[in-house]
């Protein structure tokens, strides 16, 4: 079933209820909340009508070059939220991402999808989409919490590093509490998926007429696919990030 665009014109009013309880305890984010969303409708409105352009065309390169754009925007997204500097960090994040969405891709369209072509627009770029978009903010937790922590116990790491420990050593409790806390969410949403939560790409399956035991199938995968990359860029950006942002003697080149 189609939704006029008059119906969701309509529907989307229900955005003054946070827009009122934002301003009822003066969060200050009515602002940034008006601008996402006008953000998040002019950038999905314009995709819609690339992808169906892009679906038709279905060329390698335009889809890889597809893909490229993805991560630098992700990657700058990510950087930019948690508020740190581009310079030292755009690399370690891209890489991080890359690295943990590519072969879980490839695995994705080879072994389960297996679209005629492989580059077929129609599955490598909503799966790619999947993949990296919920890899967002478990990075952008991980890196807040990371750099946080070398202003709030600068002194363990301090003492660390006097007591002969390697820099990257020094920061491991910090790394470790930063994955810990970006798995949380996807941890809790995976223990309590099909309990509590209807995952939407199962839902959107479901309403489309797709058989429930099959979407399901659909979901599980893509749910693995997305804990392990984001798990895989996670851990790949923090390591990268520490190389990238403490000298060899240890100083911390960013601060938060």
């Amino acid at each position: 079933m189609d939704i006029a665009w008059l119906q969701l014109g309509l529907f989307m009013l229900v955005l003054l209820i946070p827009l009122a309880i934002g301003r009822y305890f003066k969060l200050g984010l009515s602002r940034d909340m008006a601008w996402a969303v006008i953000r998040m409708t002019a950038q999905l409105v314009l995709v819609g009508l690339y992808l169906q352009y892009l679906f038709i065309l279905d060329n390698l390169w335009v889809n890889v070059a597809w893909l490229l754009v993805m991560l630098l925007v992700g990657s700058s997204a990510i950087i930019s939220k948690a508020k740190l500097p581009k310079k030292l960090l755009y690399l370690p994040v891209f890489s991080g991402l890359a690295l943990g969405m590519f072969p879980i891709l490839w695995l994705m369209l080879v072994y389960l999808l297996s679209p005629e072509p492989l580059y077929t627009a129609q599955y490598l770029i909503p799966t790619a989409g999947m993949l990296l978009g919920n890899c967002l903010s478990g990075n952008i937790v991980a890196l807040q919490r990371l750099f946080g922590a070398f202003n709030d116990r600068k002194s363990e790491y301090q003492g660390a590093l006097a007591l002969g420990a390697s820099p990257s050593q020094a920061s491991l409790p910090f790394v470790q509490t930063a994955m810990q806390q970006a798995f949380a969410p996807i941890l809790a949403s995976m223990a309590t998926m099909g309990l509590v939560t209807l995952p939407g790409m199962m839902t959107g399956q479901i309403l489309g007429g797709v058989d429930p035991l099959i979407a399901i199938k659909y979901q599980l995968v893509i749910s693995v696919a997305i804990f392990v990359t984001l798990s895989v860029s996670v851990s790949t950006t923090l390591v990268l990030c520490i190389r990238s942002a403490i000298t060899e003697t240890g100083r911390v080149r960013i601060s938060l």
